[in-house]
């Protein structure tokens, strides 16, 4: 029953995702090699809020995504994210949703994780990236597939809200253009008790999703004819 819900949900959503992401983004996906069925880790950088439903829009196909468990606790989106098998990460739970992620591979699903695990400064760069991917990967042998994002960050609208009782800051990304790059499949082995080698294979996935992140701002300036430094002509 719960697997006809999540599809069901998943069903309804994705269109209506799609139309918004096609009327009110700008939206332009380079992908360097096709996703293969079965299970995978897609690892994006996270510069806004709304960063897990606009990937989710271009993967074609259901995702699993490990979310903040704050999203879950807002009214009526925190149920939707329940009842569509999300993944909620709690502070201090982590291996809890990890051990979840596993399982979603194991049956040969996608998984999205984002490794910095918070949104990205807002005043450019990226923040260190965490090990939950780098466990996943090494643990379950699928393929991670990085994920670079470029948005404008001055069209991020930075809104307060009172979650639970705690006054929490959302950076959502409503309109405007939204490059994304995704790399070639990364497969790890070894030992996920080795944590240097975990921390190892994390900073590996970290420094291919920034170079991303990168040609994402480049072909955005191409196509935009401007540079970064550039003079204006007048």
């Amino acid at each position: 029953m719960k697997k006809i819900v999540q599809r069901a949900l998943y069903g309804v959503s994705k269109p209506v995702i799609k139309t918004y992401t096609g009327t009110m983004l700008k939206m332009d996906v380079h992908q360097k090699s096709p996703f293969p069925a079965g299970a995978k880790i897609i690892a994006p950088n996270h510069p806004s809020t709304t960063d897990p439903f606009f990937v989710a829009s271009m993967l074609g196909h259901q995702s699993f995504i490990m979310i903040n468990d704050v999203l879950f606790q807002v009214p009526i989106l925190g149920e939707y994210l329940r009842r569509s098998g999300h993944i909620s990460v709690k502070p201090g739970h982590g291996q809890e949703a990890i051990d979840q992620a596993l399982e979603h591979l194991k049956a040969g699903h996608t998984i999205m994780i984002f490794p910095e695990g918070l949104i990205s400064p807002l005043g450019g760069g990226f923040n260190k990236g965490r090990t939950g991917v780098a466990r996943l990967a090494i643990a379950s042998g699928a393929p991670v597939f990085p994920v670079g994002i470029h948005l404008q960050k001055n069209r991020i609208h930075s809104l307060k809200s009172t979650v639970s009782g705690q006054v929490e800051i959302g950076h959502w990304y409503l309109r405007g253009p939204y490059n994304i790059t995704v790399g070639k499949p990364m497969r790890f082995s070894g030992n996920v008790e080795n944590h240097d080698y975990v921390k190892d294979v994390a900073h590996q996935i970290m420094l291919k999703i920034m170079r991303l992140a990168y040609e994402s701002e480049q072909r955005w300036y191409r196509t935009n004819r401007t540079m970064p430094g550039a003079l204006e002509t007048i």
